[in-house]
């Protein structure tokens, strides 16, 4: 697996990854098999007679392959390039479309035995698929937004980063630092001139130690030219 991650021009807003970031990605496709064995589970009384082709049960199946196919592509995707996240994340979408399927099909089902005389009942499963498929659908459009929350910024005019998902950005200007400072194997400590200090941690991210390294050398070479 190629893990190196390119090195970018000084002032290039990178995106940071977890140290974990890999096996995170590995697990989330695996966990894809869920909704595939929702499609088995949706077309296996097709398969075994109990009930008859259709078109609903035939475009499943068709979006079932294409699923497949697309977990073996993100697979290849994470072994090969595993920090290059797509725009949208079409295995999300295809989970969707199975789930979407999957829901009106059960649905359908039950509103068909309905009239023929069954009592009305209400169903629980194609709403909960329906609730699934769309956060599906936001996480598809939204996964490069979503990892693009931890990044660092070097501008001539200072810089701006983020290490935790849930930790605020700090977005800081030269004129506003009296010092940067390595502290540790990972981390900086920011020294402004009001008195106040941040310790800014890159302990658990992929090549956290070059990128605090960048960090400093842009600080040093900036404050150096601010004197």
């Amino acid at each position: 697996m190629n893990a190196a991650t390119p090195t970018p021009a000084p002032e290039e807003r990178t995106t940071l990854f977890q140290r974990r970031h890999v096996r995170r990605q590995f697990g989330k496709t695996l966990g894809h098999f869920g909704p595939a064995l929702v499609l088995v589970w949706g077309i296996a009384p097709v398969v075994i007679g109990a009930e008859r082709l259709t078109l609903l049960t035939g475009l499943e199946a068709a979006v079932g392959v294409v699923y497949l196919v697309l977990m073996v592509r993100e697979m290849l995707h994470l072994r090969h390039h595993p920090f290059q996240v797509e725009r949208v994340a079409w295995l999300e979408l295809a989970a969707a479309a199975i789930l979407a399927l999957e829901g009106y099909h059960i649905w359908h089902r039950h509103h068909a035995a309905e009239l023929a005389g069954a009592p009305h009942r209400f169903h629980v499963l194609p709403w909960i698929y329906a609730a699934t498929a769309c956060m599906f659908v936001v996480l598809a459009f939204r996964a490069q937004q979503l990892t693009g929350r931890l990044f660092l910024h070097l501008h001539p005019e200072g810089f701006a980063v983020r290490t935790g998902h849930f930790g605020r950005a700090h977005h800081l200007r030269w004129a506003d630092i009296a010092a940067v400072e390595p502290a540790g194997a990972t981390d900086v400590v920011v020294r402004r001139t009001n008195g106040q200090e941040h310790r800014i941690a890159f302990d658990a991210l992929h090549d956290g130690t070059a990128h605090r390294d960048r960090l400093l050398a842009h600080a040093q070479k900036s404050l150096k030219q601010a004197e």
